[in-house]
């Protein structure tokens, strides 16, 4: 019996590190999550990876041909995991630890250019050549393809779009720059915005009953379906900051759609609705109506392991 060739999707995060394999039509054969604790050097995290991949593979009827790791401040170029901020590693080379030890070509990228890339292999991105994906989670990435291929720039650090400024002197931000995107359209962007509201306006609202530091994301799109004028609020102005961006994202790279996944894209046509009328209202009249904002076709909680198995069958097919 012909064996089935996979590629092993790994996804670093900071808490969890996920991975699987999947064959080249996106169909998943084994999944696992373990600790990343950050304690240990990253060999031992890598190592554990590989003894229960290792483990599952003995026993069954397929090939592992690439590897691809998805990891915060990970550079295409060099292989490596360059001094992220969460993961007190430093410097590691990522792909040559896997490359050595399976045998097989080995990729690395940031997890917003592998849903990219995911997106385009397995999810509503297939037939396009040109589009950006947006992550909406605690902060806002993005994955540019241009071409049909991912952008990396000069250094390989290309695309971060959440820190372009949206507003002069505004909200600090994490990278330690004021008034960059993610600070504004983002989930803990809009507690903020929802916070700031609260504190301007006068209008009853549930939000009211609930302490700021126990305020989410979640409780403020509940709220907003139900009809809360703040909470309503605070989506529309999130959108508008949204939309301002893609017109100028559109200005510069032409995409065909902004495709959005993570926590706060759930949130669906309460956030779309605000950032598509901002868009076109902002939008250079030869880009009008012609750029779509669309929903991760992929499974909320496969998005990681088929945009990292994604890259690695990208990749094998140059």
């Amino acid at each position: 019996m012909k064996a089935t060739q996979v590629t092993l999707g790994i996804d670093i995060g900071g808490t969890n590190t996920v991975f699987g394999l999947v064959d080249s039509d996106g169909k998943r054969y084994y999944h696992n999550s373990i600790p990343t604790d950050t304690s240990k050097e990253p060999p031992k995290l890598f190592s554990n990876i590989c003894t229960h991949v290792e483990s599952f593979l003995e026993d069954s009827q397929f090939k592992l041909v690439g590897v691809g790791i998805g990891a915060p401040n990970a550079n295409y170029y060099s292989g490596k995991i360059e001094n992220p901020v969460n993961l007190d590693w430093g410097y590691v080379n990522v792909v040559d630890f896997f490359k050595k030890y399976f045998k097989v070509p080995s990729f690395v990228t940031n997890d917003a250019n592998a849903a990219a890339i995911g997106e385009m292999k397995f999810g509503v991105a297939r037939d396009m050549k040109n589009f950006i994906e947006i992550t909406l989670g605690t902060g806002l990435g993005s994955g540019l393809v241009v071409n049909g291929e991912v952008v990396y720039g000069h250094d390989g650090f290309a695309g971060e779009l959440g820190h372009v400024e949206v507003r002069e002197n505004g909200r600090e931000c994490g990278c330690g720059q004021k008034g960059c995107l993610e600070t504004y359209a983002s989930a803990s962007g809009l507690v903020r915005t929802t916070l700031e509201l609260l504190a301007y306006y006068r209008d009853k609202s549930s939000l009211r009953e609930i302490q700021p530091i126990n305020l989410t994301s979640k409780k403020v799109y509940e709220l907003a379906i139900d009809g809360d004028k703040i909470a309503k609020k605070a989506f529309d102005i999130t959108g508008h900051y949204l939309g301002k961006a893609f017109a100028n994202f559109t200005a510069a790279l032409s995409p065909e759609a902004f495709i959005l996944y993570g926590g706060l894209a759930n949130a669906g046509d309460i956030l779309i609705d605000p950032t598509k009328e901002t868009m076109e209202e902002d939008m250079m009249p030869n880009f009008k109506d012609k750029v779509k904002i669309l929903l991760s076709g992929l499974p909320s909680d496969e998005v990681a392991v088929m945009g990292t198995a994604a890259l690695a069958w990208h990749e094998l097919s140059k």
